[in-house]
C-alpha cells in the first residue's frame, strides 16, 4: 500500500521533538544512544529527518522518545502543552 499525503511533512511530533532534545541538553547522537537503551534503534541521521518532519515515526519509536525526553506523547503530538 502506498502513503498518500497532502503535504510534504511526515510527521507532526518533529519541532517539539527537536524542543525536548535541545531542553535535555542531547545532541541529536546523544538521543539516538539513549533511545538504544530501549532498544529502539534510530540513527543520528534519521533524528534529524525526524526533527525536519521528513520522516514518519513509528508508535513504538514515539512512545520511547516521550520516555527519553521526559515529556508526554500527547505533549510531542501538540495535544496538550
Amino acid at each position: 500500500m502506498k502513503l498518500v499525503l497532502d503535504s510534504e511533512e511526515r510527521n507532526i511530533a518533529g519541532p517539539r521533538i527537536k524542543i525536548a532534545r535541545m531542553e535535555n541538553n542531547l545532541t541529536q547522537k546523544e538521543l539516538s544512544a539513549k533511545l538504544e537503551t530501549l532498544a529502539v534503534y534510530i540513527d543520528r541521521a534519521s533524528i534529524s529527518k525526524l526533527e525536519q518532519q521528513k520522516r514518519i515515526i513509528t508508535d513504538i519509536e514515539l512512545k520511547a522518545l516521550s520516555q527519553v525526553l521526559n515529556v508526554s506523547v500527547n505533549w510531542l503530538l501538540g495535544i496538550e502543552e
